[in-house]
């Protein structure tokens, strides 16, 4: 029971101004003690062999800010940098976890991205999921950190790694013009804006993207969900079966993930850790970049659609497609099985 209620506790902080409620599976630990925990880990770095247990066990259970003042007292301590020890020490997939936990969710998301787009060709599929997931108000701070860590504008990379349509819809996200949700519901705009997306797609010969793009980058999420929903009394088609016939490659994909996203984002997310763990190994790139990006966000709430879409915990799905210390540490972010 005290977990649950320090987990309301952690939700009641969230609901002033116009912040998304949270839903993490990784809160801040009570009765912390960051120079106990930081001599934990140095002692588990020089450990013959690593002892990654200890590492997984107090990283995982950490906020992000507790994580770094860990770094703080291991560096005063050792008179070394925690993140450079736990990169020489560990390798792979736990690796990775292990080092975006060092990062922010700003920061990790900034990384993220710029990995997808760095060096010969793009991950696309990276580069959709990052900016057409990802709130005004997180996107903000993500152009923020991003200028920060590579001294660079995210929107001049984008542009630099995309073209046409596609190039077009991702730089009007990343502008962040999105409306505040308001309290009035305004049903002749609700109205126009349904007409308007028919007109310029399903309507017509060809589609007039440019009308699209503005609206699905400006509109606030709940004025679009009930655009979506009187989009079909002028349609024979709803919103997505509209996207996959009007626009095709990359620019679908784009679509989709925003109406995904605008319906019901955490559903958005299960549906990809779903793909991501359908065959006998899972897609490992993917699976880390949501448990990771998300564990402090809502992956309580990811977890819940997860169990819905799947009739199997998320928790049993990553044991069965994942071993090792990888398997641990995803499984600790977790929190627990449904």
């Amino acid at each position: 029971m005290a977990l649950v209620s320090e987990f309301l506790g952690q939700l009641t902080l969230n609901f002033g101004g116009e912040s998304e409620p949270k839903f993490p599976t990784v809160v801040t630990a009570r009765d912390f003690d960051p120079a106990k925990d930081a001599a934990r880990i140095e002692t588990a770095v020089k450990t013959k062999g690593v002892d990654e247990l200890t590492i997984i066990d107090i990283l995982t259970r950490r906020s992000y800010s507790q994580r770094r003042e860990i770094a703080f007292e291991y560096e005063k301590r050792s008179k070394k940098d925690m993140i450079t020890a736990l990169k020489g020490a560990l390798s792979g997939s736990l690796e990775a976890v292990i080092l975006g936990l060092m990062k922010s969710t700003a920061q990790y998301d900034a990384s993220e991205i710029k990995g997808s787009i760095k060096g010969l060709g793009t991950d696309e599929e990276t580069l959709i999921e990052m900016v057409c997931s990802r709130s005004a108000e997180e996107l903000v701070e993500i152009k923020r950190v991003y200028k920060e860590m590579f001294k660079k504008e995210l929107e001049k990379d984008v542009a630099g790694d995309t073209s046409g349509d596609f190039r077009s819809l991702l730089l009007a996200l990343v502008q962040a013009k999105r409306d505040e949700p308001s309290n009035i519901v305004d049903y002749e705009k609700i109205d126009q804006d349904a007409r308007a997306l028919y007109e310029a797609g399903v309507k017509r010969k060809g589609t007039d993207v440019a009308t699209w793009i503005t609206i699905m980058s400006e509109r606030s999420v709940p004025h679009l969900q009930k655009v979506f929903d009187r989009y079909k009394s002028y349609s024979p088609y709803d919103m997505q079966e509209s996207i996959r016939k009007e626009v095709k490659g990359d620019l679908e994909k784009s679509f989709l993930t925003l109406v995904e996203c605008f319906e019901n984002k955490q559903q958005y997310f299960a549906n990809r850790l779903s793909e991501a763990m359908k065959g006998k190994s899972a897609k490992e790139k993917v699976v880390t970049r949501i448990v990771v990006s998300r564990c402090e966000v809502d992956l309580m709430k990811i977890r819940t659609e997860f169990k819905k879409l799947n009739q199997k915990s998320l928790y049993q799905t990553i044991a069965e497609h994942t071993k090792g210390d990888y398997q641990k540490v995803l499984l600790s972010l977790c929190g627990g099985d449904d």
